[in-house]
């Protein structure tokens, strides 16, 4: 079972070019079935048979710490992933994950900032106020990326400075498998940033003096690669400054998706610039716009 796993995973990194993080994933969340497994006394996946799948979810939904209808979900697509990949190579596994019945996933709406909470957490990121001029000014060009292109985190800290255009106010970036996108910048997103490259960036290096080795944009005050948690963490600080809780960087993203279709953006060139390799992981964006909507009817309307 292990061997069969590792070449899953040599598949997905090598064949489909995941990221380190959806690799990861799939490890931990098909690694938890392959134990389970073995504990019932199943030693090949070939004999593993509809039942003991059904057996499987049950056990996730009544344990000590039961996991929700989503994760549930999201683990059962991983191992039926595996399943495919084996069938696929000849493997005999008859009892398909996706034959199961399972429960309806959760439709959660994504989180998103209102125009006026957007320029509130813009305002508290005025790096003249900020303890570090050129700290203040990375963290405010962090963010107004993110509003102002939809990068994942993961994108944006891996984003290499010949990547960046800004005399045509564009980013090329690669996305999840080894997608590469162009997606437009707006001119403040393209001032912030130029302004940080010029006067910030080259501040960002090793307390002895040497020259910033990296070619990432994004840098620690040691001249390193900025890493995700120190992004999560600045933009969490900053909501919290701007009367925000819990803002996390995914937000900025959503936030994105969101006012680009309130503002009337084709939804086949959202798509193009997220990144999504279905037209149906973008449509959840057209909910929050009708949802803004209806809000904005019942505030207006005498009879709403």
């Amino acid at each position: 079972m292990d061997a069969y796993l590792q070449d899953f995973l040599a598949y997905l990194n090598i064949e489909q070019g995941v990221s380190p993080h959806t690799l990861e994933a799939y490890q931990r969340d098909i690694g938890h079935f392959l134990t389970w497994t073995q504990s019932c006394g199943i030693a090949q996946l070939e004999a593993v048979t509809r039942e003991d799948l059904i057996g499987y979810i049950t056990d996730l939904r009544s344990a000590a710490e039961p996991l929700s209808p989503n994760s549930i979900e999201r683990r059962l697509s991983a191992i039926n992933s595996f399943y495919k990949y084996l069938a696929r190579e000849g493997i005999e596994v008859t009892a398909l994950p996706a034959l199961v019945d399972r429960r309806k996933k959760d439709q959660h709406l994504p989180d998103y900032l209102s125009p006026s909470q957007m320029d509130a957490l813009l305002h508290v990121l005025n790096p003249d106020f900020a303890d570090s001029y050129a700290l203040g000014l990375r963290d405010r060009a962090i963010v107004e990326l993110l509003y102002s292109s939809g990068l994942r985190v993961s994108e944006l800290c891996s984003l290499q400075t010949s990547q960046l255009n800004l005399q045509d106010r564009v980013v090329r970036t690669i996305g999840k498998g080894s997608k590469e996108r162009i997606i437009p910048l707006g001119a403040v997103a393209a001032q912030w940033l130029e302004l940080y490259v010029k006067e910030s960036r080259a501040q960002l290096k090793p307390k002895r003096g040497l020259p910033v080795a990296s070619d990432r944009v994004f840098l620690t005050t040691k001249g390193k690669p900025l890493y995700r948690q120190a992004v999560y963490h600045l933009v969490r600080d900053a909501g919290e400054r701007a009367g925000i809780k819990g803002l996390h960087p995914h937000t900025l993203r959503h936030t994105f998706a969101t006012h680009m279709l309130d503002g009337g953006a084709d939804l086949r060139a959202l798509q193009e610039m997220l990144g999504h390799s279905d037209l149906s992981t973008t449509q959840v964006y057209t909910h929050l716009s009708r949802e803004h909507l209806r809000e904005e009817y019942i505030a207006a309307h005498p009879r709403a």
